[in-house]
């Protein structure tokens, strides 16, 4: 068993960014990882199912996304997380697509003006890559910092929405 003990069920599916892991627990998506990238949580104890509600909606909801459809994810969520993170995670969903902010500001919206570093590990360990944008918080300066899924990601989900020119 791994840490993920409420996930009820999983699917895995491509992306234009690589091979995706979704995964759902009885109130909502839980998590999406692309293969290989950081903090990834292996193999999953729950059978591979699709069509599981909130699985289907996040499928659905991220083709529109990756045709560059400006539509909101609305798939319901259940990550888990401390209470902080999840803070931290809530602040992130207030990002608008198209924009980006700064790891302090994330503090500041979260809460914890004070807590940068922390803000900085809590976006690392999101859970919801992509649905949860923590693609778009950048450093003070507007640099492309860490990315779990790896900075070519970043770059790439950040030109999809118009942050980054074609040839960033």
């Amino acid at each position: 068993m791994n840490k993920l003990g409420h996930i009820t069920a999983q699917a895995h599916a491509g992306s234009p960014l690589g091979p995706l892991l979704l995964a759902a627990s009885a109130r909502g998506l839980a998590g999406i990882w692309f293969e290989g990238q950081a903090h990834h949580p292996g193999p999953i104890d729950a059978p591979e199912d699709a069509a599981d509600p909130f699985i289907a909606q996040a499928l659905r909801e991220l083709a529109a996304y990756w045709k560059g459809e400006p539509l909101p994810f609305k798939v319901p969520l259940d990550a888990a997380g401390t209470e902080f993170q999840r803070a931290v995670w809530a602040a992130l969903r207030q990002i608008p697509r198209g924009a980006t902010r700064s790891y302090g500001e994330i503090a500041r919206a979260s809460g914890r003006p004070a807590a940068v570093r922390a803000v900085g590990a809590a976006v690392g360990r999101n859970p919801l890559s992509v649905i949860v944008p923590c693609h778009r918080v950048l450093g003070a300066d507007g640099s492309l910092t860490g990315y779990a899924g790896g900075l070519p990601r970043k770059q790439a989900l950040l030109r999809l929405e118009g942050v980054l020119g074609a040839s960033a």
